[in-house]
């Protein structure tokens, strides 16, 4: 009777032993070192996808036309880009990928996105009432957006077995705000083979 509860007591007491001996590492990588675990849409795809497409848009006719036209750079507003894919992506981290990349090229002036305006409204219309009249910011400043960018990310996966192909599709508009002429068209694709 005593051997038959030693034994529950001394696997009880190697599971806490060996639960505690296990150990998590932790490493601090490069952010731009690309590293994909999982096969879904990460930081790399995102970034990478961001700078081609906003260098080929920026490299377009559109642009050059508007500039001889109004001798001002076009300003652009970055709207929705809606996530049709299998998966959950983070929409919100694309576009600040690609507001990063437009704004930083110099070649454009990016207009703030519907979120951003209104808590901008709503800060100058708190300065009307409590800034003094030499600080407070004027209503009716803003300048309007040329053209806006809007899209979608949608996916293809084909899978057999413990192997699957996942593609990435992303597609992205760029429309004169005025005429709604589309002025620009891009795709980017990207097709990751999956094994397990």
């Amino acid at each position: 009777m005593k051997t038959l509860t030693f034994y529950p007591i001394l696997a009880f007491m190697a599971l806490v032993m060996f639960s505690c001996s296990t150990t998590r590492t932790v490493e601090r990588l490069d952010p731009n070192e690309q590293i994909d675990l999982s096969g879904r849409w990460n930081d790399t795809d995102s970034r990478l996808v961001a700078e081609e497409m906003t260098r080929d848009a920026l490299s377009r006719p559109w642009r050059q036309e508007f500039v001889g036209r109004t001798n001002n750079p076009p300003r652009i507003i970055v709207g929705t880009i809606i996530n049709k894919s299998h998966e959950h992506i983070g929409s919100e981290t694309f576009i600040n990928d690609i507001e990063r990349e437009l704004l930083n090229s110099g070649l454009i002036k990016l207009a703030a996105g519907k979120d951003a305006r209104e808590e901008i409204r709503e800060e100058r219309g708190d300065q009307q009432n409590f800034s003094s009249p030499e600080t407070a910011k004027a209503w009716g400043k803003e300048k309007g957006a040329d053209y806006m960018l809007q899209g979608s990310i949608n996916s293809i996966v084909d899978e057999y077995g413990k192997k699957k192909t996942v593609t990435y599709y992303v597609d992205l508009t760029l429309t004169d705000l005025e005429t709604n002429e589309k002025v620009w068209i891009g795709n980017k694709k990207i097709k990751k083979y999956i094994e397990n």
